[in-house]
């Protein structure tokens, strides 16, 4: 098509031509820095989740480090206009996540104030959270929680001041005795997962489980 022929796709990395669907080249995907998690073995994400609220599973598909690949990744997603990404980066964890026998219930996804939505134009999690929805067969609800105010993007600020997340959220629905994979995009301070989850453990005999595209440590 002309305009791939004119605008060609390049990898963010390294600038060469890749093909539409892609991010990176098959060379500089190596330079993406996979946690190698296992979703139903104690991690790192596991420990730091369990400091702050009860969690059975958690997985991180990469590290989120300064100047790295993987942040100019999900900052291409939340921030470039390019919902794509969150299609690509699924497949990734499609490859990656075994639920074994322990899979959720229901995947739900930390959700944006309808103000933030407007401003960005989609949800960066939705398609993300349904192409992993189809491929491991499991229902989703991205109407679950709701996001009730609306605050700077966590991203933006300082670490020290990433907090006042009390009464960010709540549930619209009737939700019990349910095993739920809460999906969020970036696991910083951990602050807005922790509020999202205690949410839902409120609801009713739920148990959470926590799935992240990328984990700052």
């Amino acid at each position: 098509m002309l305009p791939d022929l004119l605008f060609p796709n390049r990898c963010l990395q390294c600038n060469r031509i890749i093909a539409a669907q892609e991010l990176v080249c098959g060379i500089c995907i190596e330079q993406v820095n996979f946690t190698h998690q296992e979703f139903t073995t104690p991690n790192s994400l596991t420990e730091r989740c369990s400091l702050l609220f009860p969690v059975k599973h958690a997985f991180a598909l990469m590290q989120f480090e300064e100047d790295s690949l993987s942040r100019k990744i999900v900052h291409q997603l939340k921030y470039g206009k390019r919902e794509i990404v969150g299609k690509v980066l699924a497949g990734w964890v499609c490859e990656r996540l075994d639920f074994a026998d322990d899979a959720p219930d229901l995947i739900i996804t930390v959700p944006l104030h309808p103000k933030k939505l407007r401003e960005r134009g989609y949800n960066q999690l939705h398609l993300f959270t349904e192409t992993l929805a189809a491929h491991f067969n499991i229902a989703f609800d991205h109407q679950l929680v709701k996001r009730n105010h609306y605050l700077k993007a966590q991203a933006k600020k300082d670490k020290l001041h990433r907090t006042g997340t009390e009464g960010l959220f709540s549930v619209t629905k009737t939700i019990e005795n349910r095993h739920l994979l809460i999906i969020d995009d970036v696991f910083t301070t951990g602050n807005t997962m922790s509020s999202v989850a205690w949410e839902i453990l409120k609801a009713g005999n739920n148990t959470v489980s926590v799935l992240v595209m990328a984990v700052d440590e």
